[in-house]
């Protein structure tokens, strides 16, 4: 694609207040493959008070009819499906494969589910006396990651249309293009003017004056922790909603009688997807101590066919990290991971084999991980795999709710019943029962410092919506 040098407000696109660009790399070779603008708080003013003026058509559009604007956008999305998937390959590193199934084809999925739903939910309902109205919240500030840059600006976008919400969106610095295409398809599906408006720019800049502004109702943001709670912050000191998917530390407890090959097979596939890149990355493996050494094993062996390569090439299966600083980060637990004791079992921070251009890691085992550690309690966003021994599942249940998120988790079991009841004990948003798929009618989100609130399905489109009760 050609990237636009201007912001898409009000239904057309037109040129940044400001001479600020930010230029997009290609992780795998460091090479430049676009430049956009780096809107300020004058783009920001401009995009939140085009959304301001559409509010009133678009609340008062018939729910079915916004349905059928959401199945437009999903037409153009799919439409463009094979460029968006390569687009988000060249920014983003995520392999061609994982590319077309995943970061396109989900959320493609996502946005025709809405379009059912905005013809089906019940916006009124009848309690006693009383009529209930699920009405829009207002105008809503979409600011996305990088890692998912399709889902994630789907999860947000289509459900708030489908409420009758108009969008700000500010989309993540490092893959403003693929946001760029979304707009393009929301142009070419008929939206009416104001009602989408997408400004690029640096969070420090636009998306802090898009999360302060006064005309925003609600802001929806999906990152780090650190950066939700000084959003959530702002949100209330203005009485604003906030909707925050933020960071997650999650665990994959393999109880005694599971399939352990299947169990660690799926869980080193979970880990090297999109880079290890994923907030809900089952990143701690729980393990009974009768068959610890087992399980490491068959972990390093697993490894074996997720060696990191061109991400546009067929058959790869992992691509490098989205940039410079991630690469950095990456490495650094890495070699906390060794300096506090952990066992490197495979991987380790030293760059693959033939892979001096691009921000590439290996995929990295650690064994002898204990719960205090480091590498066992923050975030890592990469490839990194630690293995937690437990004596019983009271122990494993502890370990596995000892850290400060609760995004996801899982459970193996030898039959679904006895996950299912260790499940129950977990502090997490969504816990996978031996393997099962991801779902995208269920709600997405986290307990604890994982955020506030849920994507996905009804529970999604909730988020978008404020009540008002009729009494009769």
């Amino acid at each position: 694609m050609s990237a636009h040098d201007g912001m898409y407000i009000d239904g057309a696109w037109r040129p940044a207040e400001g001479t600020g660009t930010i230029e997009v790399v290609n992780p795998a070779d460091e090479q430049v493959v676009g430049t956009v603008p780096a809107g300020d708080a004058r783009d920001v003013d401009a995009a939140v008070r085009a959304a301001r003026a559409a509010l009133p058509g678009w609340a008062a559009t018939p729910p079915a009819r916004r349905g059928e604007y959401i199945a437009a956008l999903r037409d153009a999305l799919a439409a463009r499906q094979d460029e968006i998937a390569a687009t988000i390959t060249a920014e983003l590193g995520s392999p061609k494969g994982f590319a077309q199934r995943v970061q396109t084809g989900l959320p493609i999925a996502v946005a025709g589910s809405y379009a059912e739903l905005a013809a089906s939910h019940p916006f009124e309902e009848r309690i006693g006396n009383s009529t209930v109205l699920h009405e829009p919240v207002g105008v809503v500030a979409a600011i996305t990651p990088w890692n998912y840059p399709l889902h994630q600006v789907v999860n947000k976008v289509a459900p708030a249309l489908a409420a009758g919400c108009t969008i700000v969106l500010k989309p993540a610095e490092d893959t403003p293009l693929t946001a760029q295409l979304f707009a393009e398809c929301v142009d070419a599906a008929g939206v009416p003017a104001g009602v989408f408006n997408l400004v690029t720019g640096l969070g420090s800049v636009a998306g802090q004056a898009l999360a302060e502004h006064p005309g925003v109702d609600l802001v929806s943001f999906t990152g780090s922790t650190a950066v939700g709670k000084r959003i959530g912050a702002l949100a209330g000191a203005a009485v604003k909603r906030v909707a925050l998917e933020l960071g997650g530390k999650s665990a994959s407890v393999i109880l005694p009688g599971a399939d352990l090959a299947k169990a660690i097979a799926a869980n080193v596939a979970d880990v090297c997807r999109n880079t290890g890149q994923s907030c809900n990355a089952l990143t701690r493996t729980l393990v009974h101590a009768d068959v610890y050494e087992e399980a490491v094993a068959l972990a390093a062996a697993a490894l074996a066919d997720f060696a990191p390569g061109d991400p546009a090439q067929d058959g790869v299966r992992v691509g490098p990290l989205v940039n410079a600083k991630q690469h950095a980060r990456v490495c650094a637990y890495i070699d906390k991971g060794v300096e506090e004791g952990a066992r490197l079992v495979a991987g380790g921070a030293t760059p693959p084999e033939g892979r001096d251009k691009g921000y590439y890691v290996t995929p990295t085992v650690f064994a002898d991980v204990t719960p205090e550690m480091t590498i066992a309690q923050e975030e890592i966003f990469g490839p990194v795999l630690s293995f937690i021994k437990y004596e019983d599942e009271d122990e494993a249940a502890r370990i596995a709710n000892g850290t400060v998120y609760g995004l996801a988790a899982a459970v193996w079991a030898a039959d679904q019943e006895t996950a299912a009841a260790f499940a129950r004990r977990l502090d997490a948003g969504q816990v996978e029962i031996n393997g099962g798929g991801f779902n995208i009618l269920a709600p997405f989100g986290g307990y604890k410092e994982s955020g506030v609130g849920r994507e996905l399905g009804v529970h999604g489109l909730g988020e978008y919506l404020q009540t008002k009760s009729l009494q009769f």
